[in-house]
């Protein structure tokens, strides 16, 4: 599919078809985190995918407990949930290497990068999902949910979990559509989010 219609296709599902994803589709999808952005090529985003429908009910359970009455199934319904995660210490191991100290250390972070480079992983994720004509949909994993989810998957504490992803065969979703920001907020216009040359 060419990148462009990609784009226009790409949107937040939260309701999919009954069926399966074979795992090498998932597997093609997920690969695309060797192709991410990585600050001094630190490597620090990880994946977990969880595609046995025992441990996606698990999820469905907690993930669905405080959703509006009346809305589609969401995350029992996905095929498959994938975890973003990153690794801040792979980040500074990297940075205290000879070829990255500057002055005998490690540099001043200005923003934390093992977030930015998770982001652009889960960026890669939508789209390789959208390409493979699949549909998908993030959601953050809060509070409480953290530690249930660490718990239930055996996430060990050096990971920060950056968000989940949901995957599978889009089903229509019209009372998730009408209660998400897409439905209730403008899209700003392209000459409000992008400056030339200096900002004003």
């Amino acid at each position: 599919m060419e990148f462009a219609e990609l784009l226009r296709r790409r949107r937040m599902v939260r309701h999919y078809r009954p069926e399966p994803v074979a795992r090498e589709t998932l597997e093609r999808i997920v690969a695309t985190v060797r192709r991410a952005p990585s600050a001094g090529y630190s490597q620090g985003q990880r994946l977990l995918v969880v595609s046995d429908p025992a441990l996606v009910r698990q999820l469905a359970a907690w993930g669905q407990s405080d959703v509006p009455e009346g809305v589609e199934e969401w995350f029992g319904s996905a095929a498959a949930h994938i975890f973003v995660l990153t690794r801040a210490a792979d980040y500074h191991d990297r940075y205290r290497k000879q070829d990255k100290l500057q002055e005998g250390a490690e540099i001043e972070w200005p923003v934390p990068f093992w977030f930015v480079d998770a982001g652009a992983a889960l960026m890669l994720i939508l789209l390789a999902a959208l390409n493979e004509g699949l549909a998908a949909g993030i959601y953050g994993v809060l509070g409480d949910d953290e530690e249930r989810l660490r718990e239930l998957l055996k996430i060990p504490s050096e990971l920060s979990i950056v968000a989940g992803i949901t995957v599978g065969k889009a089903a229509p979703d019209p009372e998730w559509s009408k209660r998400t920001s897409r439905s209730t907020q403008p899209r700003r216009d392209v000459d409000e989010l992008v400056h030339w040359q200096s900002w004003d």
